[in-house]
């Protein structure tokens, strides 16, 4: 006979077939066609319609499932229904109730506040810049400028290992995150950028990456930056120690600078004190007008405590050259030179008078680690205050000014700490002596009458 499940021979009368395993179901009937009994045909009609249930609740759940996360989604009910702050424009009394503020997450809800979405104000002249605080520009502008959404853009002629005017400016900039509680992601800075045509892509990689302000610190970036400025017309440019922001005829282009000069005359009256030949050196970058006030302030300072000393200047015609910065401050202490002042980037200087072992001071930075035995202090900047400034004045919607100056009254710049273990006897005193009649505004540096170098 033939199993009736896979048709092969197999003995009359067996019970199970040997290929398959099927059991067999006997039929008087020999020659009729082999069939299932009926209870068997009802279990797997009843096994396929259990399959047939489960695959398709499996489905219904799946459905269900997506439909659910769809309705759910972000937004979605606000859409439908008009819950939504924009979907009660016209319903001021419900927008008016604050039951339905606190609902809705608003500024009525003081406890759930994040005090990193407000807007800070102008910086004053305390000694740290300003915080965030509430901003007075309309709330109802979704694209306006604000503290959680701006990008600030940095060109730099080198990098933060300079330990100089780099370093220092982008100290300033650190403070301003802290200050404004900026993330990383909305501070982007371009280091090492030549004063050419490599400033100007610079510049434009920063606008095309959505920076709502920029800052480009070198003098040498001026030209470039106007031109960039005048393509892009919404966006804020800011040039640290130029002159043409003025003249330029562009509302987006400004000029920011200070009066370092206030505080390389307080260095001067550490070296006035401590010089023992009167010989004072100065090694300078470029003869212009930061450069020159800078070394004339340090020499007056000088000379306000000790009229006998002299001062030698060398330039290097570089921003940034610590090889030929070290060679001038050589060839100052070899001309009898025993303190050596800057208006240079690098440290090179106070190594090389470490090295030699007369004195120090320095510029934009702190170099006693880098000179403790020589260093006695240094003339430094503050760049925060004029970052903070700045982005203070666009997040209010207000023009920053052309032109902004700050020095010692609005804590632009200052003097590092001074060395106390080498420092001459009766520096500090008058120091601060000096200081506290420049911020008091009743005197400054250059106040006439003014002597030239024949008295």
């Amino acid at each position: 006979m033939q199993c009736w499940n896979c048709r092969r021979e197999i003995p009359d009368r067996a019970s199970f077939c040997r290929y398959c395993g099927a059991a067999q179901n006997h039929i008087v009937d020999h020659n009729a066609e082999v069939m299932p009994l009926p209870v068997q045909d009802a279990a797997r009609k009843k096994r396929k319609k259990v399959a047939v249930i489960a695959v398709t609740t499996s489905i219904l759940i799946v459905v269900v499932a997506a439909t659910l996360l769809f309705v759910l989604r972000p937004g979605f009910i606000d859409k439908i229904f008009g819950s939504s702050r924009d979907g009660n424009k016209d319903n001021p009394d419900k927008l008016n109730n604050p039951s339905v503020h606190n609902q809705l997450g608003t500024e009525d809800n003081n406890d759930d506040k994040d005090p990193k979405k407000t807007d800070p104000v102008e910086s004053s002249g305390s000694s740290e810049p300003s915080g965030p605080i509430e901003s007075t520009a309309p709330s109802d502008n979704s694209d306006r400028i604000s503290l959680s959404n701006i990008k600030i853009g940095f060109v730099h002629v080198t990098d933060p290992n300079d330990m100089g005017y780099t370093y220092n400016h982008d100290l300033g900039t650190l403070k301003m995150k802290q200050a404004l509680r900026l993330r990383d992601d909305q501070i982007l800075n371009k280091f090492n950028t030549r004063e050419d045509e490599s400033c100007e892509s610079a510049l434009r990689e920063l606008a095309e990456q959505g920076c709502h302000i920029i800052f480009a610190t070198s003098f040498g970036f001026e030209d470039y930056m106007i031109k960039v400025a005048k393509d892009y017309p919404d966006i804020q440019f800011c040039h640290a120690t130029g002159y043409k922001a003025k003249d330029s005829g562009l509302k987006n282009v400004h000029n920011y600078g200070g009066k370092i000069y206030q505080a390389h005359y307080l260095t001067g009256i550490a070296a006035g004190l401590k010089t023992k030949t009167n010989k004072l050196g100065y090694v300078g970058t470029h003869p212009f007008s930061e450069v020159i006030s800078g070394f004339k302030a340090f020499y007056l300072g000088a000379k306000s405590v000790n009229p006998d000393v002299t001062l030698i200047v060398q330039y290097t015609n570089s921003w940034n050259d610590p090889e030929l910065e070290a060679q001038l401050a050589q060839a100052l202490i070899d001309e009898g030179c025993d303190v050596i002042g800057q208006s240079c980037d690098s440290t090179a200087p106070a190594a090389a008078a470490e090295a030699r072992g007369v004195f120090h001071v320095g510029y934009n930075s702190d170099m006693r680690e880098a000179a403790p035995n020589a260093s006695l202090t240094s003339a430094v900047w503050d760049w925060s205050r004029y970052l903070v400034f700045a982005v203070n004045k666009l997040i209010a919607g207000e023009e920053i000014p052309v032109d902004w100056s700050g020095g010692l009254a609005e804590g632009a710049c200052d003097v590092s700490p001074l060395n106390e273990a080498i420092i001459a006897p009766g520096t500090a005193e008058k120091i601060k002596e000096a200081r506290d009649k420049i911020v008091s505004g009743d005197w400054d540096v250059f106040t006439e009458p003014l002597d030239d170098v024949n008295g």
